[in-house]
């Protein structure tokens, strides 16, 4: 066999509107967390890269924030990450709900598709929540739409028929080498993925207006050999004094709680003891200050 000739890779685009499963289905792709999840929408704000190896293959999978009818530079400036990414892959997925499509978002990817000459496979997310009466009819209305080289139902959550999905991606793939060496699965150095597991506790934590407003930069993240220990200072900002002392909790209770789920999550990824110190600090409006948003990785 002739790895050289047979050997498939390529970038795949992971598109869809919020809350759809992205995040979710790369963290099932790659058998690991890379990406954060919530039950929230725009929880993803930065374009996420995920190596996948298959026998044979290489699929880089490229997580987008959700797409959606932007307002405020912060939600335009996470859409134009979103779409941007159809230049620079192989391969579209576009990812729907079966549940609860947002026809809207879905009519924005869409049209975006249909600009360029990319080959596209429909992923209809969360049929573990439907009955195959109204699944059906949904498939054959998609392959009315769009002329999709493969129309694959999954539910990324439990990981029914991710197998099909890999199979139907690698048959479009291009021949290629191998572009990450196969030990890697993300290009993201460790402190941006603290960072998002810090902000992730936040979403899942706080109530529906609060994540919205909030960022997390790690201050430090240093390594004492010594002890076997990581040792992490990271802030939580947010945009208004009144968010402060609700992140805090009463007696520092909530911030303790969002400490403690995101170092079990970070010590998992780093493989050892984390020492995680969190402090909230306000940065007013930040989500409206174009400066701010740059300076927060945006």
């Amino acid at each position: 066999m002739n790895t050289e000739t047979s050997f498939k890779s390529g970038f795949i685009g992971i598109l869809g509107a919020p809350n759809v499963g992205k995040s979710t289905l790369i963290n099932r792709l790659l058998g690991q967390k890379i990406a954060i999840t919530s039950e929230k929408p725009q929880t993803t704000r930065h374009r996420i890269l995920g190596v996948a190896h298959q026998p044979g293959a290489q699929l880089i999978f490229l997580d987008t924030p959700g797409i959606h009818r932007a307002r405020g530079p912060l939600n335009v400036r996470m859409v134009d990450v979103a779409l941007k990414v159809l230049g620079d892959v192989d391969l579209v997925v576009f990812m729907t709900d079966a549940v609860s499509p947002d026809d809207l978002s879905d009519e924005i990817i869409l049209q975006s598709v249909k600009k360029k000459t990319l080959p596209v496979i429909l992923v209809i997310n969360k049929i573990d929540l439907v009955n195959k009466e109204t699944l059906l009819p949904l498939i054959e209305h998609w392959g009315d739409v769009y002329p999709f080289r493969a129309v694959v139902p999954i539910s990324a959550l439990q990981g029914v028929q991710i197998d099909v999905l890999l199979s139907e991606m690698v048959a479009v793939l291009p021949e290629g080498p191998p572009y990450y060496p196969e030990e890697s699965v993300t290009d993201l150095p460790e402190r941006f993925i603290a960072a998002e597991m810090i902000r992730e506790k936040v979403f899942r934590l706080t109530g529906q207006e609060i994540p919205y407003g909030v960022a997390v930069t790690v201050e430090s993240f240093k390594e004492r050999q010594e002890k076997n220990l990581i040792d992490v200072q990271a802030t939580i900002h947010v945009e208004r004094d009144s968010q402060k002392p609700i992140i805090i909790g009463k007696g520092g209770k909530l911030l303790k709680q969002i400490g403690e789920q995101a170092r079990e999550d970070i010590e998992r990824m780093v493989g050892c003891k984390v020492f995680l110190k969190l402090w909230v600090r306000v940065q007013k409006k930040w989500t409206r200050d174009e400066k701010a948003i740059r300076r927060f990785g945006y």
